[in-house]
């Protein structure tokens, strides 16, 4: 089981210890004590329930492929992991902006998002979940910064103007028990960004985290609690101490329907994030980012992100800027 950590044990230098080796480690655990409102949670997955309920024209009306920045509905096999299918429908949200005029690269990803016009509690209620969350991620950073021996306020810079926050909305449907063909719900990845909050439907499980060993170990719903892990920038602002940690979604043959949320919280398109100057007792601790050529990290969030989402959506990405180079 991942480890649990209450938002109030980090107020203490011993618990913000206990933080940083976790997340050394692990890089995943369950946070309770968030003081986010249950009613709220609560709120979003009735909305979500409706929200997958609607027709499939009224979904596909709000089609990613309708939006050059990587916003809207996705189908049942319309987004990819390592090049496999993966098998959930979803909806990607992010801040609601007006396009950056003459845009390039990344800054791309910056526009509006599409809603669907006969479920307005669907922005509300996200617009509220993406406020109380913002909070308290970012008392999360402050907590990391701290456990390092830094600033607390490192990375408030790089958040405070136009954080890049990416909310997606997923339902896994139901996998039948005669069908075989595999059991990829989301394959094994890391997340591009910062760090990410997941709310589970309660009940449900399917998640599954990469120990240092390279076993793999459950995740499941846990009461009153979000799922938290660290994204390659927290990797790449650490020198590799803090080391995102690839995790995975399996539906397997008869797996049962279920619905999560998660948040990932993500500073500018144009931040850098600052680099962390470890002292020596926890420098020789670190582990250095690691070198993968198939999937180079950025310490620019907008490059990290851009190479996640022409990468999980070929399909957008062809469309709307055809003639640039097939994404690596």
């Amino acid at each position: 089981m991942l480890p649990v950590i209450d938002l109030a044990e980090l107020d203490i230098p011993a618990g913000r210890e206990r933080l940083r080796e976790i997340t050394h480690h692990v890089g995943f655990f369950y946070l309770d004590g968030h003081g986010v409102d249950r009613a709220l949670l609560d709120r979003v997955f009735t909305v979500a329930r409706e929200f997958f309920a609607l027709t499939d024209d009224a979904k596909q009306s709000i089609a990613m492929l309708n939006s050059p920045h990587f916003r809207g509905y996705n189908r049942v096999g319309g987004e990819l992991t390592n090049g496999e299918t993966d098998w959930r429908e979803q909806i990607d949200i992010g801040p609601e902006r007006q396009p950056i005029p003459g845009a390039a690269g990344y800054l791309r990803l910056q526009g509006p998002n599409q809603w669907p016009a006969d479920l307005p509690d669907l922005e509300k209620t996200i617009e509220a979940l993406d406020a109380a969350l913002a909070d308290v991620g970012m008392r999360l950073l402050r907590h990391w910064a701290a456990s390092l021996d830094a600033d607390p306020a490192i990375f408030d810079d790089a958040f405070a103007h136009a954080p890049a926050t990416l909310i997606k909305v997923v339902r896994y449907p139901e996998r039948p028990s005669a069908d075989h063909t595999g059991e990829q719900g989301v394959g094994a990845h890391k997340d591009s960004g910062v760090l990410t909050m997941l709310l589970l439907e309660p009940g449900s499980s399917g998640l599954q985290v990469e120990t240092e060993d390279g076993d793999w170990i459950d995740a499941p719903a846990r009461a009153g609690s979000f799922v938290v892990n660290i994204g390659e920038l927290l990797e790449v602002a650490t020198g590799g101490y803090l080391r995102a940690t690839r995790h995975r979604v399996l539906t397997p043959a008869g797996a049962p329907e279920r619905l999560s949320v998660p948040y990932f919280l993500n500073p500018a398109l144009d931040a850098t994030v600052p680099t962390i100057t470890l002292p020596p007792h926890l420098a020789e601790r670190a582990r250095g980012i690691e070198d993968d050529p198939s999937n180079p990290l950025y310490n620019t969030y907008g490059e990290n992100a851009w190479k996640s989402r022409t990468r999980a959506h070929p399909d957008v990405y062809a469309r709307w800027y055809p003639g640039e180079a097939e994404p690596e």
